[in-house]
Parts: structure tokens; C-alpha cells; sequence
């Protein structure tokens, strides 16, 4: 079996050797197995347990356990301990989900402090069969048919190439000791309770419904890569990302022969659900002015336009630039530059880069939303103009007004960011350098 997950650790470029791996150990058959066989490969393993405190002793006796395997392993070891339900009740969430969040958020703060090239968690296939069931029972679109992928970001999973039974059977082959989690013998948890009570069902039907099911998740994943390549295409032609907006083509959208998969592929990522989905796409006809929420975003119907943006709580609306900044992450990505004037020199025609006369402006600039009252000196023209009129002359919707940032220097307009720069502020034959702001 080691064999087997080095060469799927290799086909799916999930780690490389003499980095440090951060591994993630409960002390229960699966995670016993992959530290067993991530040190039988040779990696550089640091043991990350988490104590949840939500099994009485037993949480205790778990980490003692996992603390006393690593010393006899020689292998460092680090633990943490939550007050998961405390947790779970202040931020109004399920206990599986605060402790998965508050695992992550951990093994996330070991892996930057240790340099780690990877955070090593023990899904097998199995999870990913139930995953991919438990999808289709509460509704997915093809990408939840995939089950778990391998790898998240920073986290990777070595073990789903292997079969539950088969780690069971490296356990016994090598003689490894482990813990038994006493809820995994209950039903209070949605992923036991597929485990405990429905694969017996379906296993008597087909006795060999876990063996079925791996080669089904197996074609769904072929499937899903060359339909994930047809919807990006799709995409391309119909999604414009601006700054804090996404723009979506109705007319294009239009166009295709299946609308509600469509939609369904668009939308889904920004939280919106089936049913609410189908209520929008029964409104991409309909009079504009339209709004719908998801728990993160929410959707205006304009007149050419599906307009998303985040839903965001009080946070800072004023983004300071230094001189010496080159790359600015707040409150959108954005690169700038110093160049001076050179005769091939051409000034940017694109809405997402700017170039500015280098000595009229004044560090530091700041980045901050529009507010009524604001002015400035709209390109080519010698007479300032209200930016709201701007914004009513250049049809924008209410969306796209909320999410307008302005470029300041000193007390001054720039640049209304994507859309227009200050006539002020352009590049004339007696510019000697520029500063490039390219979104």
C-alpha cells in the first residue's frame, strides 16, 4: 500500500521530498496509518492533534495517546485545546462545523510558522463515497458527484486512493496501535449515520455497492475535468470580474441551449441554492431592479447585467498606497509601477490599467469608496463634473455605484478605478515619468 500512495502522492503532485508536512493525527486507524506510511516514505512529518474536549475523558485519553506515539516515533508534536461547543454556539454553527474550522484554522497557523509545504489529512475513499452520496442526497450539480479531491490548497490527501478495508488491513499487517472514537459508533452525526446504517442497505442490494461506487466516483471526476473545461469557456465569455463585482451577460447567458445548468454553474459558487437559482433564471426576462441574497452574496438584475457582490459587514473603506508599494491586496489586487517616458512609451487604452503623471502625485494615495458631493476632472475635459453624475450619464446600476472606489492624492481624484482618469492627472508631453496602477 505504500507503493500505491506514492504514486498517487506523485500523479496528483500533492508532496515532495525534505519538506515538512504538517499531519494531522487523531489517533483513530485512519490517521495512525498515514503517519505510518508518510514516515515509511521518508517524509518529514510533524504530528498536529487537536483536542475538541466534546468526548469527556475520552478526548483526554486520545491526546495522551497521539503525545506518547509521537515520542516513541521521535516525531514533533504539537496540540491545541478548544472550547468547540462554546465556539459553535457564539458563531451559531454545528459542531462539525466549528471543529473543522477551528482544526483548519490551526493546522494553517503550524504550517506557516514551520514552513511546511502541506497540511496531511486522512480521508480514504470511502469518504469520498459517502461524500459524493451525501451530495446527491441533498442536491448537487455534477462537481459534488466528484467527492473529496485530493488536494485544497494547502491540504492534501494522501490516503484516497485507499479503501477503508484496506487500511484496516495495514493496521493489522503492521501491528499499530490505535484508538477507537466512541461516536463513530453512533448515529449523531449526518456522515455516521450514511456509514452505520445506509451502505448496509445498499449492501443488500448489491453486496458490492463500496466497489461499484469507487468506479463511479472514478468517472464522474473523467467527467467532470472535460465538462469543467467547456464551462469555463462558457465563463470567458460571459463573466466580467471588476473591482468588489462580477458582472454577468443576460444576453449571453441567453444564448445557450441549457439555461438552468448554466446558471446553475454560475451562481452555485457564489452560494446561492437550486430553488433560488431557478427563481433568477425565471427573472433574466424580467423588469430590472430585482435583488436576491445568498448567505454571502447577493444578485441584482440589471438591465444587460446579473450584478454579484459580496455581502460585507463594517470594515475599513479607506486603503492607504505607499510610494513603495508594488503590489497592493486590499481592497482588490492591484500592481503599481514607476517608468519614465521613453520615446516607444504608449499610454494604457484599458479600463483595468491607469498611467498617471509621476510628479503630480502625493504619497501616500488612498483607495476609498465615492461619497455624494465628490468631483473631478472627467479625461479631456477642462470642467469638473459630479461624480454621481458621472455614474447617472454612464448608466451605471446601484450595484456598480456601491462598489466604485476612487483613487485620491491629497484631496484630489485620480482616477474613478476601472472607468476614468482625471484629466488632471494624464500623461502630457511634458511627463517625464509615470506610475503605472494596473488592477
Amino acid at each position: 500500500m505504500q507503493q500505491k500512495v506514492q504514486t498517487y502522492i506523485q500523479n496528483h503532485q500533492l508532496l515532495v521530498p525534505k519538506e515538512r508536512i504538517i499531519v494531522g493525527v487523531s489517533g483513530g486507524t485512519d490517521s495512525v496509518v498515514m503517519l505510518h506510511v508518510l514516515l515509511a516514505l521518508g517524509y518529514d512529518c510533524l504530528i498536529a492533534h487537536c483536542n475538541f474536549h466534546l468526548r469527556m475523558d475520552e478526548s483526554d485519553r486520545d491526546e495522551l495517546f497521539v503525545r506518547t506515539m509521537a515520542q516513541e516515533l521521535k516525531v514533533p508534536y504539537y496540540s491545541v485545546d478548544f472550547e468547540t461547543t462554546k465556539y459553535a454556539e457564539q458563531h451559531g454553527i454545528s459542531i462539525e462545523m466549528a471543529a473543522r474550522d477551528l482544526r483548519y484554522a490551526w493546522f494553517y497557523e503550524l504550517l506557516y510558522h514551520h514552513d511546511a509545504q502541506a497540511i496531511a489529512v486522512a480521508h480514504h475513499a470511502d469518504d469520498s463515497i459517502e461524500t459524493m452520496l451525501m451530495n446527491l442526497v441533498r442536491g448537487t450539480g455534477l462537481k459534488g458527484l466528484t467527492g473529496i479531491q485530493p488536494r485544497n490548497h494547502k491540504v492534501v490527501r494522501p490516503m484516497l486512493c485507499c479503501t477503508r478495508l484496506e487500511l484496516e488491513e495495514y493496521l493489522v499487517r503492521y501491528d499499530l496501535e490505535h484508538i477507537e472514537d466512541s461516536t463513530n459508533a453512533t448515529l449523531d452525526y449526518q456522515r455516521n449515520k450514511f456509514r452505520n446504517e445506509v451502505f448496509p442497505l445498499l449492501a443488500e442490494i448489491n453486496p458490492s455497492v463500496r466497489h461499484t461506487l469507487y468506479d463511479s466516483l472514478d468517472r464522474f471526476q473523467g467527467t467532470w475535468a472535460v465538462y469543467q473545461q467547456a464551462i469555463d469557456k462558457m465563463k470567458a465569455l460571459i463573466v466580467q470580474v471588476e473591482p468588489g463585482l462580477v458582472k454577468m451577460d443576460i444576453d449571453t447567458i441567453q444564448n445557450h441551449e441549457n439555461i438552468p445548468t448554466l446558471m446553475y454553474e454560475l451562481l452555485s459558487p457564489y452560494g446561492f441554492g437550486s430553488s433560488l437559482i431557478e427563481q433568477i433564471t425565471g427573472q433574466l426576462e424580467g423588469e430590472s431592479g430585482k435583488i436576491f441574497f445568498s448567505e454571502t452574496h447577493r444578485l441584482l438584475k440589471d438591465r444587460k447585467y446579473l450584478l454579484i457582490s459580496k455581502i460585507e459587514g463594517n470594515s475599513v473603506e479607506e486603503f492607504m498606497i505607499f510610494e513603495e508599494d508594488l503590489v497592493i491586496e486590499l481592497p482588490f489586487p492591484m500592481k503599481m509601477s514607476r517608468q519614465s517616458i521613453t520615446p516607444d512609451f504608449e499610454v494604457s487604452k484599458q479600463s483595468n490599467c491607469v498611467h498617471v503623471d509621476a510628479s503630480k502625485l502625493t504619497f501616500p494615495l488612498v483607495l476609498r469608496r465615492w461619497k455624494e458631493g465628490d468631483t473631478f476632472y472627467p479625461f479631456g475635459m477642462k470642467q469638473s463634473k459630479k461624480i454621481s453624475d458621472f455614474f447617472i450619464n454612464n448608466k451605471l446600476s446601484l450595484l456598480e455605484k456601491e462598489h466604485s472606489w476612487l483613487l485620491v492624492s491629497g484631496n484630489e481624484v485620480v482616477w474613478i478605478v476601472g472607468q476614468r482618469l482625471d484629466n488632471r492627472y494624464r500623461v502630457t508631453n511634458e511627463t517625464k515619468e509615470v506610475i503605472e496602477l494596473r488592477i
